[in-house]
């Protein structure tokens, strides 16, 4: 038996030595903590989903999920970190469906976005964005927020190009006839930051992150973006109800990947962890009233989930004449 010991450490170091990861049986992994990387900074809606995932997996999995917040060029050096990681699962990536708008907003980038990762699952589904103002703002409404913007130039911020929030502002300002300024910032801590401090007047957050500050009065809450109303909002209309009909727009998936040529038996068991924390009922109740929905598609469903809106966001990104970087 100690001989067979030392011949499985051994084999194990030659192969971590020459960069090549071990496949390891679903039931040994993981056996030390887990890298998870967010490619924003901390206080957006991506970093905040992702956290509150992470606690229920660390009630389930021996060793602890440690969060890297990385923000920065729309989340692309923190997937670098990933696409360039070990395939051997202690090192993740947990990021929102712009990962998949990137490859038409940039002329280059570092990674292959189809090639380079290994999707694990869509944790979650969001409705939509609250159309939120800074409280200075003269407009108690969105058509009055509209008549505003024909006559002032109004600031928008978001966590970068070609995020949700900001196709969301780029296809509200098409809808409403109006003009726009987009301001990025390196992620929805800072672009929500900017509307409280009047740096921008207007931010398409997600509402879990929004709620709390609507609550404090810190920002003002004019619509929803999603085809319904949100719970945790249930006097807040959508912008359909608000004045333009026809609109709506969802928050898309958040979800985990991990560099590619990881083994599928630790793909399989992360997402087996996370379709088990999905199962916990304040865990759907938290998600479900900030207007997103548990979804975890398998590795292989994701994965195709992932190509498609790879093409499908392509297509938007042309309608909103946004220019390659």
């Amino acid at each position: 038996m100690e001989t067979l010991i030392r011949g499985i450490a051994l084999a194990t170091v030659l192969a971590a030595a020459c960069g090549v990861a071990q496949a390891q049986p679903a039931g040994s992994y993981p056996s030390r903590p887990i890298r998870l990387v967010v490619g924003v900074p901390p206080g957006g809606n991506v970093d905040t989903l992702a956290r509150v995932l992470v606690k229920q997996l660390e009630t389930q999995l021996p060793y602890s999920v440690v969060v890297d917040n990385r923000g920065g060029m729309s989340g692309i050096l923190g997937y670098d970190i990933v696409a360039k990681a070990r395939p051997d699962g202690y090192t993740l990536l947990s990021t929102a469906f712009p990962i998949a708008v990137n490859p038409s907003l940039y002329k280059s980038l570092p990674y292959d976005t189809a090639k380079d990762f290994a999707p694990i699952t869509n944790f979650v589904r969001g409705a939509g964005y609250v159309l939120t103002i800074n409280p200075s703002v003269p407009a108690k409404s969105v058509q009055e927020l509209i008549a505003l913007a024909k006559n002032t130039t109004l600031l928008f911020s978001s966590p970068g190009i070609g995020n949700g929030q900001h196709l969301a502002a780029v296809l509200f300002a098409m809808k409403a006839g109006i003009s726009l300024q987009h301001v990025p910032y390196k992620g929805g801590g800072p672009a929500i930051v900017a509307l409280m401090g009047n740096e921008v007047q207007i931010n398409f957050p997600s509402p879990a992150p929004a709620v709390p500050l609507i609550q404090a009065g810190k920002i003002r809450a004019l619509a929803f973006t999603g085809a319904k109303r949100v719970a945790v909002l249930p006097d807040i209309p959508t912008v359909a109800e608000a004045g333009l009909p026809g609109f709506e727009f969802d928050a898309g998936w958040h979800g985990w990947f991990a560099p590619a040529k990881t083994p599928p038996a630790i793909l399989n068991r992360i997402h087996a962890e996370i379709v088990k924390a999905l199962q916990v009922t304040s865990m759907r109740e938290f998600y479900a009233k900030n207007g997103y929905e548990p979804v975890a598609q398998p590795p292989a469903e994701f994965r195709k989930t992932f190509i498609a809106d790879i093409a499908r966001y392509a297509e938007i990104v042309r309608a909103a004449n946004i220019e390659k970087q």
